[in-house]
């Protein structure tokens, strides 16, 4: 797996990170903010924001951001994170209705959200910094990082809806043979060509293709292949 690729599964591993913004109020100081957020198709992140946040005024004076994303272990400094640049604006409006749905899987507690003055931003990437751990580390400009085309977008929620409807059994193989986790309650959330995530007995399971899947026949067979592995976690 090549850098980028890491840096994509960490960015989808993970919902959560700091975002920062250029302060309109402190004269362009850097102002962090914590968010949820999740990727795109494209591995780009999509965030929920009020109008009244800081960090929304600061990226309607100034769209320039960087999101700060981490995987914590015991060790903070050998921890995998990564540092995406990039330009933040709003989704298009023709957009808007598809990731709400998307969106609304992974974090159902903000449904109350879209009654009131929230709005989605996605952060394109210019420039992005991958370190992987101690002396692992480099710099991934945008086309490096962005993944290949791929129409799992449009197959995404016919994958999905049959993988919750007739396959149950093989989601919780997943759990026990990736996640040593055996559990009852499961649901596919979402899938893309890095892999998919689950949840699982309420808890957020993210699984990672080998390499990338580009359309719905090849998320298939990586699925039913999935099903017939036996991973040593030991």
């Amino acid at each position: 797996m090549n850098p980028a690729q890491r840096a994509r599964q960490l960015l989808r591993s993970q919902h959560h990170g700091v975002l920062s913004t250029l302060s309109a109020t402190l004269d362009g100081y850097p102002f962090g903010s914590v968010v949820d957020y999740l990727t795109d198709h494209e591995a780009r992140p999509i965030f929920l924001v009020s109008a009244l946040a800081e960090h929304t005024k600061n990226m309607m004076q100034d769209p320039r951001v960087s999101l700060l994303s981490y995987h914590a272990t015991h060790d903070v400094q050998a921890s995998p994170r990564l540092t995406f640049t990039g330009i933040a604006q709003c989704l298009p409006a023709h957009e808007i209705e598809y990731h709400q749905a998307r969106y609304l899987r992974y974090f159902p507690e903000t449904a109350a959200y879209f009654d009131l003055d929230f709005s989605f931003y996605r952060i394109t990437p210019v420039t992005l910094r991958y370190i992987g751990g101690v002396g692992t580390m480099c710099w991934l400009n945008a086309a490096e990082y962005t993944p290949p085309c791929a129409t799992l977008a449009q197959a995404e929620t016919a994958i999905i809806t049959h993988m919750n409807q007739d396959h149950l059994p093989a989601l919780r193989h997943y759990c026990q043979q990736y996640h040593d986790l055996a559990v009852l309650d499961v649901t596919m959330l979402g899938i893309d060509c890095d892999g998919f995530d689950v949840r699982a007995d309420r808890r957020l399971l993210r699984f990672e293709f080998n390499q990338p899947m580009l359309d719905a026949q090849a998320a298939r067979e990586a699925l039913i292949a999935m099903t017939q592995t036996q991973v040593n976690l030991s």
